[in-house]
């Protein structure tokens, strides 16, 4: 039986991505991946009455200081990740912070509701761990040192 991963690589074939194609494939991810920590960031600096309220119902303590930090996290983060910024170390803690989020917030999983947004941020994190491995790409700030 042969190995899959031992065959010739078609040239039609995702794998055989042209370089430019595959540069902006990568900043497309950033960006997606990017889009959800600079959008809930942003609604955090909208509502932080809100934000520090339910960062105390689920008993963390310093709210405030956890609200600041989150949005720290968020935003920077996400808008580093998506101009291709130290985008390794960036996409490390962005990943960690989602599966800090998803145990702190969403373990209650016979709560479908809370199962989804657990996976959600597990699949981020997997998203991001790619990126760690990948790196930024071409298109991107990291590209320029």
């Amino acid at each position: 039986m042969d190995n899959i991963a031992d065959r010739a690589v078609p040239a039609g074939s995702l794998q055989a991505v042209s370089q430019p194609v595959a540069s902006w494939l990568q900043l497309t991810g950033r960006a997606g991946l990017a889009a959800i920590f600079i959008l809930s960031g942003l609604s955090k600096i909208a509502a932080p009455e809100a934000t520090i309220g339910y960062i105390a119902s689920v008993g963390l303590p310093l709210p405030e200081l956890a609200l600041v930090g989150a949005i720290v996290v968020e935003v920077i983060g996400g808008l580093a990740l998506v101009l291709g910024y130290r985008t390794k170390a960036v996409a490390g803690v962005l990943a960690l912070f989602s599966l800090a989020t998803a145990i702190a917030f969403h373990a209650d999983l016979a709560d479908q509701n809370q199962f989804i947004h657990f996976f959600k941020n597990v699949a981020m994190a997997g998203g991001l761990a790619q990126v760690v491995a990948a790196g930024a790409g071409r298109l991107s700030l990291d590209s320029r040192r």
